[in-house]
């Protein structure tokens, strides 16, 4: 153990679905249009707010440059000293807008005076500026002035500010004026940090609103999907309450019509499956009548078989077999039906699943054709005559189809036992397996009057599944090998609510059966 521990704290990972949801969706969409327009209507603001700012400082600032420089000028000798020149460029300077001045005179190109010389010199004013200050202009009826009032905007050092430059009169005194724009920036950034708080918020809002639009319309989307997932799982009475007339609202009309045709569908269908299994039923039951006395009638032909006349024997085994397959038929009818209609009830007891086929290879004299690994001590709750009919199934099937010698292994795995049955045939074609457990398939149509009625593996399986186990079909090293699977005890029987809307659950486990 240490002195220090620390604890990692697990943050659960976002899916992929998740963020494909209708709802993340939406909340995106919304903010994106709301981030899009509150960036577009702030940058207009901005700028337009801007150029507002920058041109009433620079308008302000020009003109009273200009009236400031005109006042000046007109006090100044003809032939201005240096000192002249300074006493201009700090007499225009002091107007009490907060500008410096530089001065310069073509006369004098030594002297140029400054308001502020340690800050702002000739070499501070753009010499793009100063080129377009000293070029005269033609003197025309729409221009009457022969030099104009010329501005740049320039950083200084990382400052900005207004740069405006006149010069007088031809031969008189060139004049810069230097205003500095940093109230004007501070202004622009306050109103720049502004803006962004309001798209900030903006984007917020919208995600809210996001929320709320996609609760409003992903609710009614959800109520249908539990419907339809209720609906799925065989609630055909689910229906949906329809309020208002938008589109939500039509989609959950269509959802009760398509319902309430697919219910009529079902109970038309189960009214005809019923009505078939009741026919087969009856028929099957109507046929044992006459079959049981054909079937005393043909044991008394087999047992004097051998004293008739040679070309009538073969007539009289042929009605015995067709005679004990019929019946064979009829039985197994019989027990189909009972398993569609929910009938077929098991009569458990523990047995010794050893014992259970032993019995069962003894009573059919299989003693010499199969061979039995099935540890005695395995104990399970079953209905003996079900399983009976299931281990003569898939062993008499392994001994028709396969050949001998079949194997029969039992082990026990936790609280189930497994019996694999496995044959020394040629094992089942691939084309055939997910078939094997349908009533009445055969793999060699040619051979369908020898081959059985297509019933027993099916049977088999109804027995299986009733005791809550499952046989599965697989191809081996050598021939083909059927696993039953069951648990130890048999599951419980299923409650009211469970049977209710019996053709619906029929037509479900009747899927299974097969």
């Amino acid at each position: 153990m240490t002195d220090h521990q620390t604890t990692t704290r697990r943050i659960p990972a976002v899916s992929w679905r998740q963020l494909r949801s209708l709802r993340v969706r939406l909340i995106a969409v919304f903010a994106a249009v709301a981030l899009l327009a509150a960036v577009s209507a702030s940058g207009i603001a901005y700028w337009l707010n801007r150029d507002a700012v920058l041109k009433r400082a620079q308008d302000t600032a020009l003109n009273d440059f200009r009236v400031s420089l005109s006042r000046s000028v007109s006090t100044m000798p003809l032939n201005a000293t240096c000192q002249d020149l300074a006493g201009l460029a700090s007499g225009v300077a002091s107007s009490g807008l907060s500008y410096d001045v530089v001065v310069t005179d073509p006369e004098h190109p030594e002297c140029s005076a400054s308001s502020d010389p340690a800050h702002f010199t000739l070499a501070d004013v753009p010499a793009p500026l100063q080129s377009t200050v000293a070029k005269p202009r033609e003197i025309t009826d729409s221009n009457p002035y022969r030099y104009h009032l010329y501005w740049q905007r320039q950083n200084l050092e990382g400052r900005p500010f207004l740069i405006g430059g006149s010069k007088v009169m031809p031969n008189g005194p060139t004049a810069y004026m230097f205003k500095s724009l940093e109230n004007e920036r501070a202004d622009l950034n306050t109103l720049g940090w502004s803006l962004s708080i309001a798209t900030l918020l903006a984007l917020i809002g919208s995600a809210l609103l996001a929320q709320a639009a996609s609760a409003t319309v992903l609710r009614p989307v959800k109520r249908l999907g539990d419907a339809a997932r209720k609906l799925g799982e065989g609630r055909l009475d689910t229906r949906l309450e329809v309020d208002g007339a938008d589109e939500l609202a039509d989609l959950a009309r269509t959802f009760n019509r398509t319902a309430e045709a697919l219910h009529e569908q079902v109970e038309e269908l189960s009214a005809r499956e019923a009505q078939s299994r009741r026919f087969v039923a009856d028929m099957s039951h109507e046929l044992r009548t006459p079959l049981t006395a054909m079937t005393a009638v043909t044991d008394i032909l087999e047992d004097e078989a051998e004293s008739l006349d040679p070309m009538i024997e073969p007539a009289v085994r042929l009605v015995v077999s067709e005679t004990r397959r019929l019946s064979d038929l009829v039985e197994n009818l019989m027990e189909v039906t009972r398993f569609d209609a929910g009938t077929a009830k098991l009569v458990a007891d523990e047995v010794d699943m050893a014992d259970l086929i032993m019995s069962c290879i003894d009573g059919r004299a299989w003693y010499d054709a199969v061979e039995l690994d099935a540890p005695r001590g395995i104990l399970a709750v079953v209905d003996p005559r079900r399983l009976d009919v299931v281990f003569a199934n898939l062993i008499g099937n392994a001994l028709k189809h396969g050949g001998s010698p079949v194997r029969v292994k039992v082990r026990q795995t936790g609280d189930s036992v497994v019996v694999e049955v496995s044959d020394s045939g040629p094992g089942i074609p691939e084309d055939v397996l997910p078939h094997v457990f349908d009533r009445f398939y055969k793999a060699d149509r040619g051979r369908a009057r020898s081959e059985g009625s297509g019933l027993g593996l099916s049977i088999a399986m109804a027995n299986a599944q009733i005791h809550g186990g499952t046989i599965t079909a697989a191809n081996g090293e050598v021939g083909a090998v059927f696993t039953l699977t069951l648990p130890l005890a048999p599951p419980a029987p299923p409650s009211e609510d469970e049977t209710e809307g019996g053709p619906v659950r029929d037509a479900a486990r009747d899927k299974d059966a097969s």
